[in-house]
């Protein structure tokens, strides 16, 4: 391989015209050869530069609505051409073959068609193919051949050409051949990805392509000792923490945005609602709370598990005022979410340097569809989100006594939490807050009976004559197997109950409550969050 090779002639040919001009003109002054294609010629002349046409070069005018270009041996062959074998110098004179040394390609804007709604016909015309043969070819050889498809690298390349005198570095090549068959790559997934959904609606696909662009690299992953970083989905319209605005505070961590994801997703669920705070640590919410005021909902959402809650994440599903910053200030909390902050409630903020603030874009739809995905050892698993929703004609009224307006209220609040919490997931509500929250245990009594104990110790923590679990609603994330865990749930003072059903002993569990004077409620839909 060629360490550094002189740039002498550069094909242009871009969609994206950004500081395009600029980088013929750069171009220009070394006296490299300009030869271009349709809209990219035209922009380059209307600046003053000289250009050749690619038809001049292959001898074939721009045929079919332009689909027909730059697939020639002329082209390609001045780009794949191995410089230094003999038999490729020879077919290069024999037919007139010159070399081209730079090639600057982005591609149509294939994902920007699809996304403003574009009929079929026209999203078919933004399928690139001379562009992708072009990237692909120089990509391949960059042992001679230099390819850009970020107008980013403009400046780069730039760069290495004053320092080379004119010529690049095999390792830059490298570097940019990586980064161009990336962009084809994700170019191709976009459109399988299309074809599958539009043609087929197919949910699985027989392959599946992922695309995703590198963000930032994070400090590390779960633990110092792993390597981390954030992508994006190379797809219109997401919204969420990578979108949001940062305005103070170190950067996020790898289990900052895990935890502050779970945040965002829990407080999207109140949206347009109630001022609601929620209060998640280790990706599991700690305290939820509406309220008529932020603050209040704040107090609420804390006194759920107060002691959990010091170094979480809290998150709102309204803009952010000084007397709510003020209180979240006085205690230690790692990230704040929300789709705003005032003045007073950004000045409060900014007396914790460490904080890290975030701005959200509103909040993302918790109906949205999609699907997830799970590596595992040897596999990847992908599913359809959880965007399972249930209303209260939904219910059906299992036991002698039906709940009344207040229990049935508390019963779906509990229920909107239990989805965001890990399995086996037991949630106590009480007036639009959560006073009890059990998650992640083995079994569902024990989860019962640790929620039971948070709202115990919260009440000895604030004084009060008697937990809140008292006269609350308890919610169960799947059917009780057993009718330990809603007797659990009874002796903590829970009078109404709300689980999916569908146990072989949810007769033995349906007479338990009515034995213990409960009302309940079968969802018929499960949520368990592994």
């Amino acid at each position: 391989m060629t360490d550094t090779v002189s740039i002498k002639r550069a094909l242009l040919s871009v969609s994206d015209k950004t500081g395009l001009v600029e980088l013929g003109k750069a171009l220009g002054r070394r006296g490299v050869e300009l030869v271009s294609t349709g809209g990219t010629a035209k922009a380059l002349r209307d600046a003053g530069l000289t250009v050749r046409d690619v038809s001049d070069l292959t001898g074939f005018p721009e045929m079919m609505d332009g689909r027909v270009k730059t697939l020639h041996p002329m082209v390609h062959g001045g780009l794949l051409a191995v410089r230094d074998n003999p038999e490729h110098a020879a077919a290069m004179e024999e037919h007139a073959i010159g070399a081209i040394d730079l090639v600057v390609v982005n591609l149509y804007p294939f994902q920007q068609t699809v996304a403003k709604g574009a009929e079929r016909g026209e999203v078919i015309e933004n399928i690139d193919i001379g562009g992708p043969s072009m990237v692909r070819s120089a990509a391949k050889n960059h042992a001679f051949v230099t390819i850009l498809t970020d107008p980013a690298d403009y400046e780069t390349v730039l760069a290495e050409l004053e320092e080379n005198d004119g010529a690049t570095g095999l390792e830059f090549r490298k570097e940019m051949a990586a980064k161009a068959f990336a962009a084809t790559a994700a170019y191709d997934a976009a459109i399988s990805s299309w074809f599958a959904h539009v043609d087929q609606e197919q949910k699985f696909p027989a392959r599946r392509s992922v695309s995703a662009t590198l963000a930032s690299s994070l400090r590390y992953g779960e633990n110092p000792h792993q390597d981390a970083a954030l992508y994006v989905p190379d797809s219109p319209h997401v919204m969420g923490l990578p979108q949001a605005k940062q305005l103070q505070g170190k950067a996020l961590s790898y289990n900052n945005y895990n935890d502050a994801n779970a945040a965002l997703e829990l407080v999207a669920e109140f949206a347009g609602g109630d001022p609601t705070i929620v209060i998640v640590k280790h990706a599991n919410p700690c305290g939820v709370a509406s309220r008529p005021t932020l603050v209040e909902a704040w107090e609420n959402a804390l006194a759920c598990d107060s002691v959990s809650a010091f170094g979480g994440i809290v998150a709102s599903n309204a803009p952010l005022d000084g007397p709510t910053a003020e209180a979240i200030c006085k205690i230690f909390t790692e990230v704040v979410v929300a789709p705003g902050a005032d003045d007073a409630a950004r000045a409060a903020f900014a007396k914790k340097k460490n904080l890290r603030l975030m701005i959200t874009q509103g909040l993302p739809d918790p109906r949205r569809g999609g699907q997830t995905l799970a590596l595992i050892a040897g596999g990847l698993l992908q599913q359809d989100r959880d965007n399972g929703h249930i209303t209260a004609d939904m219910l059906k009224v299992v036991t002698q006594r039906e709940p009344t307006e207040q229990e049935l209220k508390d019963c779906l609040f509990a229920w909107t939490v239990a989805r965001h919490v890990k399995s086996n997931a037991i949630v106590y509500a009480k007036q639009d807050a959560t006073v009890g929250i059990g998650a992640g245990q083995m079994n569902r009594r024990d989860s019962s009976r640790i929620a039971a104990a948070k709202a115990a110790e919260a009440a000895e923590t604030y004084g009060w004559d008697a937990p809140r679990t008292v006269g609350s609603a308890v919610a169960s994330d799947a059917f009780f197997p057993f009718a330990d865990g809603l007797l659990s749930a009874a002796e903590a003072g829970a009078t109404a109950v709300i689980q999916p059903g569908g146990s072989i002993r949810d007769e033995e569990v349906i007479k338990a409550a009515d034995d213990a004077g409960l009302a309940m409620v079968f969802t018929g839909m499960r949520h368990f969050r592994h």
